[in-house]
């Protein structure tokens, strides 16, 4: 077995931990860290550009043999001490299975034709945006984009999206103008999901062609400019005295009716 690094003060340690812990360090190397055999397994099964593999001394010992199978040669293997790697976990109960990721190159999103996608347009709870991705994944949709909402590469959201992250095609529009712009461009037909008495229910859409629809933000909603520059409005049909689903859970059901 290789040395096993036991200082914190190790570059590589000390870099992943900012990189944990700062959206600004994220965007400046342009890496983003992994915790856990699931998703580093899934990371390496996708070849999604591994710069350090990193394995407490009794991770390695544990998933060593499985882990090293993978084309490694661009990835630097590291072993370090238990403790260390308890001292870097984001996870109560870590697994000591540790990554460094590179962040792909962004690119506007490519339509398909007949493509379905959904728009996640302010969203700022990480849970939310993870669980939205892997039920997108889950569901076959063609894509998922991001404007204005939490950081895609945080630790939070890549925990959540259980790997989906690395086989959802996920591409970020900050810009309003240019978003609504590439809509037009594509002839794509978008859906503000909202809770107006004038919107028409999800059961009662027909979504013919390449259909994308709009999920704001878990307290507020879509802005009302935003959902006026849309298609048409939509809302869930629902019984009693609730008015409002969680965000993620929306998309889940909203997502089964493009799919449907």
């Amino acid at each position: 077995m290789e040395n096993i690094i036991t200082s914190k003060d190790n570059p590589v340690i000390k870099l992943y931990q900012r990189l944990s812990s700062s959206k600004k360090e994220r965007l400046e190397y342009g890496l983003f860290v992994l915790e856990g055999l699931r998703i580093v397994t899934d990371a390496l099964r996708e070849d999604s550009g591994l710069s350090h593999l990193i394995l407490t001394e009794q991770a390695a010992g544990k998933y060593g043999e499985e882990l090293f199978q993978a084309d490694l040669r661009d990835t630097r293997t590291m072993v370090i001490s238990n403790e260390l790697g308890n001292r870097i976990a984001s996870t109560e109960k870590t697994q000591g299975v540790f990554a460094i990721c590179r962040i792909p190159q962004q690119h506007d999103p490519v339509f398909r034709e007949n493509g379905r996608y959904v728009v996640l347009y302010g969203l700022q709870d990480p849970g939310n945006v993870g669980m939205i991705i892997r039920t997108a994944d889950a569901l076959g949709m063609d894509g998922v984009i991001l404007s204005g909402s939490c950081d895609l590469y945080s630790p939070k959201v890549i925990r959540s999206t259980m790997g989906s992250v690395f086989r959802e095609d996920i591409t970020i529009v900050n810009d309003t103008d240019r978003l609504f712009a590439l809509f037009s461009e594509n002839g794509i037909e978008t859906s503000a999901a909202v809770i107006d008495k004038d919107a028409v229910a999800v059961t009662e859409c027909s979504f013919s062609g390449t259909q994308a629809v709009l999920i704001g933000n878990e307290g507020s909603g879509l802005p009302p400019e935003i959902a006026a520059r849309c298609s048409r409005k939509i809302i869930i049909p629902m019984h009693g005295n609730i008015n409002s689903l969680n965000a993620a859970m929306a998309a889940g059901i909203l997502m089964w009716e493009l799919r449907r």
